[in-house]
Order: structure tokens, then C-alpha cells, then sequence
């Protein structure tokens, strides 16, 4: 893998202004390279520790070839996976651009845009925590290739971040208009949304807020945009007492807003400490 990555000030004070900051070179030719060679096995339901992924969008042979592709936890399903998305530099930037002490994984997302598919609907990652306290995330989004802004690369609203946190958008999937809930959204922040595509190359990241709007709009390339990402939450998260996830509040356990590192694990801490079965999960 690249060296260990580090938040300069002034990603910081990007950040800070903009709700997203980028990171060349977070993973090197090898790893990017692994990393492309799993999504056809891991979309086909070929899962090396033989476990299915938590959500898994789309399956070969059964869905539209003109979707986005996703699967997400794919790191229970794949260690090539795992092996990024539960980096401890990557939740310790998280970490620090959001002033955590600690940080564990919420879900990690596997992305698959092949030529022609269509859009995800522009949104923001806190509209859909309200199953956690608090109920905020910070998101690394990593490139396997390299994107251009009409091959659907991931794109970001500067200082939305600002924003009040809307409701779940209406058609995450597909939509006909993938700006609709974007524009609502600004015009009652009154602003006029500035809007930038992430071109960069294979193997940089973006890190964002969980605030801040960002979608991707149709690939009318000719060459796919694949992509991990991870999310994190604050180390000290819990479920929310009654809020529940249909999918993730399978594991909380019952009398407790504990979240159990087995499924939530702690990836840093500002005294080192991680779950402590993480390293020997990896090297399996």
C-alpha cells in the first residue's frame, strides 16, 4: 500500500471551508490493481470468506446492466476489501477532520459505474444515521480509476456541508433527475449550489462530510468508474434508543445501545487502541 497518509492544515482548513478535501496516492499501483480484480467476482456472489455482504444492490444475471453496481460491508465478504477500507490512517484522518477521539467503521461501499450506467441521486450521508447517536458520519471515497467528469465520477456541493440536513432523498437509485433534491435543498439554504467533479487519478481519495451534498450523474464514457469507500462514525457512537435501521439494526443487541465491535469495529483511537481482532482478520 501507499505510506501512511496524513491531513495537512491546510487540508484541514479546505476541509473546514469546503466540506471535502482531496488526498492524492492513498493506495498504490498493486493494491489498485487487486482491488479491480475482485468487483466482478464480488458482483457475480463469489465471496472469499463466505459471507454475504450486508447489502448487495446488484447481482449478475438478475439486474438492469444499466445500474450503478453496489455492495455494501464488502469487507465481510472480501479481505482485499477489508484491507482498505479498515486502514487505521484512513479513520484517523476521518478522525481528525472531524475532531474524534476514536473512530469505528459504520459500512464501507464497493461502486461499480461500467460505461452507460446511470446516475445516483445527489445527497447527504447524514440523512440516512438517525439509527445512530450521534448521528453523523465522515466518508473516504477512493478511486480505482481514473475519472473524468462525464465518466460519473463522484461529485461534491462546496460548503453544503453548512447546510441543514435534509430528509432522505426521493430515488436514490436511477433517478430521473439526479440534481432534483439538490436544488430544493439550496434554495431554501438560499444559495446557488457550486458544484465540482472529482477528476483525479486511480488511487486518490476525497474525504467528505456527512453533511455535504455529492452524487454522480450518468457514465457516458467509455471506461468504468470503480470505487471503495468507507464511512466512519465517532468511536463513541451507539444505536439510537428507538430509531432503527432496517438493515444495520440486525446487530444491536437486545437491552443495550452498545454497538458491538465484531460488526462497528474500532479502526482508531488517539491512544492507539483498535479492535483487537482486526490484525489477525487481515492477515488471514
Amino acid at each position: 500500500m501507499a505510506p501512511q497518509i496524513q491531513i495537512s492544515k491546510d487540508q484541514q482548513t479546505d476541509f473546514e471551508r469546503d466540506g471535502f478535501v482531496i488526498v492524492p496516492a492513498v493506495l498504490d499501483d498493486t493494491t489498485v490493481q487487486q482491488a479491480r480484480d475482485k468487483f466482478e467476482p464480488l458482483f457475480s456472489g463469489q465471496f472469499d470468506t463466505g459471507i454475504q455482504p450486508d447489502e448487495w444492490n446488484w447481482r449478475d444475471g438478475r439486474d438492469n446492466p444499466a445500474l450503478t453496481r453496489q455492495i455494501c460491508n464488502g469487507w465481510k465478504a472480501d479481505r482485499i476489501i477489508a484491507s482498505i477500507v479498515l486502514r487505521q490512517d484512513i479513520s484517523a484522518c476521518c478522525a481528525q477532520l472531524r475532531q474524534w477521539r476514536s473512530a469505528r467503521l459504520n459500512q464501507d461501499n464497493v461502486i461499480w459505474k461500467p460505461p452507460g450506467s446511470k446516475a445516483l441521486g445527489f445527497h447527504q450521508d447524514d440523512s440516512y444515521q438517525d439509527w445512530i447517536v450521534p448521528s453523523e458520519m465522515m466518508t473516504c471515497w477512493i478511486t480505482l480509476d481514473d475519472t473524468r467528469a462525464d465518466q460519473g465520477t463522484i461529485e461534491y456541493v462546496k460548503g453544503s456541508h453548512l447546510w441543514p440536513v435534509s430528509p432522505p432523498i426521493a430515488q436514490f437509485h436511477a433517478p430521473d433527475d439526479p440534481l432534483d433534491d439538490l436544488h430544493r435543498a439550496a434554495q431554501a439554504a438560499g444559495v446557488t449550489p457550486d458544484i465540482v467533479p472529482i477528476e483525479v487519478s486511480a488511487g486518490s481519495a476525497v474525504f467528505h462530510h456527512g453533511r455535504t451534498w455529492h452524487g454522480s450523474r450518468a457514465n457516458s464514457g467509455q471506461a468504468p468508474r470503480r470505487s471503495v469507500v468507507a464511512h466512519c462514525m465517532s468511536g463513541d457512537a451507539c444505536f439510537h434508543s428507538h430509531n432503527t435501521s432496517s438493515i444495520y439494526s440486525r446487530y444491536k443487541m437486545h437491552g443495550s445501545v452498545e454497538m458491538n465491535e465484531s460488526f462497528f469495529p474500532v479502526t482508531y483511537s488517539d491512544s492507539g487502541q483498535r479492535s483487537a481482532w482486526l490484525e489477525a482478520y487481515l492477515q488471514d
